[in-house]
């Protein structure tokens, strides 16, 4: 199908949004604080729905990122240095919006030498200090293949270690070409040497020029590598810089992937146009949670 630049959304992916004042609340909070969200950062179309509930993926170290990938609105450019108070401010936010699931995730820092783990353990430290219930879902990038850079994050006890695929291999080049496919699927195979009672999880997007058989194949390479959970979604376009849209996949097809999945043995599966990363990210973990004890 040819890559279109300016393709009207089909019915399903219109949506209508009632405003709700602790969305105000919720910006407020981030800005007093001085803290950075995927959802804002990353035009996530679910961000009024989860700040009308007073949730929100919590992004560290910056809001720049050292990888420019064609399907991210996140900024690309020069990092800050590690700010050593982000942390206790990010547990202060947890606490203040009375969270017991938290998700952090971060921009791509491979300007420092552990890519960041030592950020999201003393994050996750701070939260945990805050109350023992909580749990917290890391996103993590590939940390350069980093075992070392893994392990901190993993000893720090994350409920659920996410690592997105975000495509099939052979749109890596177009899509992602400063990753690689079959590093991220090493770190999630590293998980589970680490630590095989936590959760792991990742996600992809379709729409961006995949073909069916290569979403099978994916699904099948994540499984084979233990991951638990997996999220599917539509990529949208953030600008017309970005990758361009080349299918709407309509809502019959994410639940084929959704029942394929399922028969592959994950845990916990979320497949639909807005599922994102993180969206509804404490079901999907209660729903493999409910799985794993019988």
């Amino acid at each position: 199908m040819k890559p279109e630049h300016r393709k009207h959304k089909p019915e399903w992916l219109k949506r209508r949004f009632n405003y709700k004042p602790s969305v105000s609340e919720v910006n407020d909070l981030l800005a007093d604080l001085k803290l950075n969200t995927v959802c804002q950062e990353a035009q996530c179309p679910n961000q009024f729905e989860c700040f009308a509930n007073h949730t929100a993926t919590f992004m560290i170290l910056g809001d720049h990122c050292s990888r420019n990938c064609t399907f991210c609105a996140v900024a690309y450019g020069s990092q800050e240095p590690t700010d050593p108070d982000e942390p206790e401010r990010v547990a202060k936010a947890v606490s203040l919006l009375k969270l017991k699931y938290v998700v952090l995730t971060s921009v791509t820092r491979d300007d420092l030498p552990d890519g960041g783990a030592a950020q999201f353990a003393a994050t996750i430290r701070s939260i945990r200090e805050r109350g023992n219930e909580i749990n917290v879902e890391v996103l993590v990038p590939d940390f350069q293949g980093s075992a070392r850079a893994l392990a901190t994050v993993v000893a720090a006890e994350p409920a659920v270690l996410n690592h997105n695929l975000e495509t099939v291999p052979r749109l890596y080049p177009a899509v992602r070409p400063q990753a690689d496919y079959e590093r991220s699927l090493q770190l999630l195979a590293e998980v589970k040497l680490l630590s095989p009672n936590t959760l792991s999880k990742s996600g992809f997007m379709v729409g961006l020029g995949e073909k069916r058989e290569e979403v099978a194949s994916l699904l099948r390479d994540l499984r084979k590598v233990g991951c638990d959970l997996v999220t599917i979604g539509q990529y949208l376009r953030p600008s017309k810089d970005h990758h361009p849209v080349v299918e709407y996949v309509p809502p019959n097809i994410f639940q084929t992937y959704e029942m394929e999945a399922r028969s592959l043995g994950f845990l916990g599966v979320a497949s639909g146009p807005y599922v994102r990363s993180s969206y509804q990210a404490e079901s999907l973990y209660q729903q493999a949670m409910k799985v794993r004890s019988g």
